[in-house]
């Protein structure tokens, strides 16, 4: 038995994809006999290069994870006896850190929807699940908790449901939204069903609920579009309150727009604060334009 049958006992084929590419980039890093007989310092080594590489705990927390199912698979074969990371997690912080490198400017968020896309009926849910990072900022589990009954078309609408760090809201739809929402639910949605039912909105290729970790997928293959710039779904929400912020929108209506649940949670955006912040990284920390 190998690494991706033993992974498809266990996980859809969209979360087995993603743990197999980070498995074999692990394996790249670090070498694969050695991975074989890795001890804890060995991963936390690697875990200390993908803060370098990530900004966000829970995304390495999922990395994290992936490993630890590949640790589980050597057990299953009998090549190891212990597993060195069962417990190994990333402490989440309460506030994502704003990485001033990182913001994206207005004209570049622009650049994300013009990709063109090799299948239709994906191509049409990509967009809408895009459309939703660039128009009303969602964080993907916010996406992935859409459900049918919670997009108003006639009103140009869309209910966002509270998580433990955000809050319940309802957004406007962008015009351009209304057609792409009802040509992805009446005619690519019903084809990606597969005669199958669910109330959420965003369906994977085979039918099931889109997950988080699969939107986190879908935005890094966006990545070639803006070379030299860390594309990820926080990435793409800070910059999109940022740029908000910046067009001097009142504070109070980015808050809820953004559904944080501390004013100081948005004013962190400010654009003057930012400005400030975003001279003294260039004046002490100069970033490689090479």
């Amino acid at each position: 038995m190998g690494i991706e049958e033993y992974l498809n006992g266990k996980y859809v084929a969209s979360t087995v994809k993603i743990y197999l590419f980070e498995i074999n980039h692990y394996l790249d890093y670090i070498g694969r006999e050695k991975a074989e007989t890795a001890q804890y310092k060995d991963i936390i080594q690697y875990v200390y290069f993908l803060r370098k590489q990530y900004d966000n705990p829970a995304t390495i927390n999922r990395i994290i994870h992936a490993l630890k199912q590949y640790y589980f698979f050597l057990i299953e074969i009998k090549k190891r006896e212990d597993h060195p990371c069962r417990n190994l997690k990333i402490k989440l912080n309460t506030t994502a850190a704003l990485q001033l490198q990182d913001l994206l400017t207005q004209e570049q968020l622009e650049q994300l929807p013009e990709r063109r896309e090799r299948y239709e009926n994906l191509g049409l849910r990509n967009r809408v699940v895009m459309s939703l990072l660039l128009h009303q900022a969602l964080r993907p589990i916010e996406i992935a908790a859409i459900k049918m009954g919670d997009i108003n078309l006639e009103k140009g609408e869309i209910q966002i449901r509270a998580t433990k760090k955000t809050n319940a809201r309802i957004l406007p739809l962008k015009p351009e939204q209304i057609m792409l929402f009802y040509n992805y639910k009446t005619e690519a949605r019903p084809t990606l069903l597969k005669k199958k039912k669910s109330e959420y909105f965003i369906i994977n290729q085979r039918g099931g609920r889109q997950t988080k970790d699969n939107i986190h997928y879908l935005v890094s293959t966006y990545q070639d579009l803006l070379p030299g710039k860390k594309l990820t779904p926080t990435t793409i929400r800070q910059s999109v309150i940022a740029n908000l912020l910046k067009q001097g929108k009142d504070l109070r209506i980015v808050q809820y727009f953004a559904g944080h649940k501390q004013p100081s949670a948005t004013e962190r955006y400010r654009q003057n604060n930012l400005e400030e912040l975003r001279s003294a990284v260039n004046k002490y920390h100069p970033l490689d334009k090479k």
